[in-house]
């Protein structure tokens, strides 16, 4: 045998070039390859190498990034015996396809680079690929694979036919391991300016990571919710331009004649006692006070008969024509409503 010698009469023809190139020492052997053959064809000077343990590369000199994703991959993706009796590998049982990796998600930098940011490093001059895996799974990270176990695996995406955590969690999965500030804070900035993903989701997954303790994130963090309002606000100025809505009077503060400040908006109809707030906010475990505070003043508007409209980031984002909908109908139902209290309207 020698490496343009098919490993098996079995047809190959489903497979990537990649997902040829690399197979598990399970998939070998359903290809009819012996343990000896594969040990005889990594020797010295041999066409195949064993990147990580039970995998292997079926050409000699470097992988490409690409078969060190598949392999990653397929090692953190390799059951192990459980009380029950020995597991059949998920390759094994989807016919040696090799797009089954089992419960695990590229994530860290090079999910982030399969995501396609620029402030990501190149997959070939990463020396690790993070990959989660649930807590039960009995591998250790070796060689280029670097397993990060989770409570529960969260949903992946698929890239390439690669499964991908989501961007705020490979963001959390990335800043975990970086110390350089500034390479943070470029990360995470990409990730709203690119329209990747919302700042409440990068904060929440760096929350739940205990990131925040550490002085470089919490800044990266301040200047990220800034852009995050700051694109938020330009697409709510839109809103209101595109869609023709009546002009309204934007961030303003509402108080009663005399009385207590009631909170400021970011848009105000007083014709109609029509209010918009942008929830820019990210869950903090030392903020629930402000969200609080935050239901506390909705619900005192509306009592005196101001309909707030609350609309998020990603709702502008994703569904912009929907939004000014639901602010049309709320202007238009202003009419059929009790009069409003007097409120003061000042500039905040």
């Amino acid at each position: 045998m020698n490496h343009n010698t098919p490993v098996s009469p079995r047809p190959l023809s489903h497979l990537t070039d990649a997902q040829r190139r690399v197979l598990s020492a399970a998939q070998l052997r359903a290809h009819g390859v012996s343990a000896a053959q594969m040990s005889a064809q990594c020797r010295p000077g041999g066409p195949w190498q064993q990147l990580l343990p039970g995998v292997f590369v079926l050409h000699p000199g470097p992988p490409t990034s690409e078969e060190r994703l598949h392999a990653a991959l397929m090692y953190a993706g390799r059951p192990t015996a459980s009380a029950g009796g020995p597991v059949v590998p998920a390759q094994v049982r989807s016919e040696g396809e090799a797009g089954s990796y089992g419960d695990v998600a590229l994530t860290g930098l090079a999910a982030l680079a399969l995501y396609r940011f620029s402030g990501a490093p190149s997959l070939l001059s990463l020396d690790r690929i993070d990959v989660l895996v649930p807590r039960t799974r009995r591998l250790r990270s070796t060689g280029c694979a670097r397993l990060i176990r989770v409570h529960s695996m969260p949903q992946a995406q698929e890239i390439g036919g690669l499964p991908v955590a989501s961007v705020a969690r490979a963001l959390a999965d990335a800043v975990a391991q970086l110390t350089d500030a500034d390479v943070v804070r470029r990360l995470l900035t990409e990730a709203v300016r690119g329209g990747h993903c919302e700042p409440a989701a990068v904060v929440r997954e760096l929350t739940l990571a205990r990131l925040l303790s550490r002085p470089y994130v919490v800044d990266a963090v301040d200047s990220l919710l800034a852009e995050g309002r700051a694109i938020a606000e330009d697409r709510l100025y839109r809103m209101v331009r595109d869609h023709g809505l009546p002009d309204p009077l934007w961030n303003v503060d509402l108080r009663l004649p005399g009385g207590p400040h009631l909170g400021g908006v970011d848009i105000y109809w007083p014709d109609h006692a029509v209010a918009v707030e942008l929830d820019t906010r990210a869950p903090r475990q030392d903020e629930d006070s402000l969200w609080s505070e935050y239901a506390r003043k909705r619900e005192h508007l509306e009592r005196l008969g101001i309909t707030v409209v609350h609309i998020t980031p990603k709702k502008l984002r994703e569904a912009l024509d929907q939004q000014a909908t639901v602010v049309r109908t709320a202007l238009m139902a202003s009419s059929d409503r009790e009069p409003p209290a007097y409120v003061v309207v000042l500039p905040r």
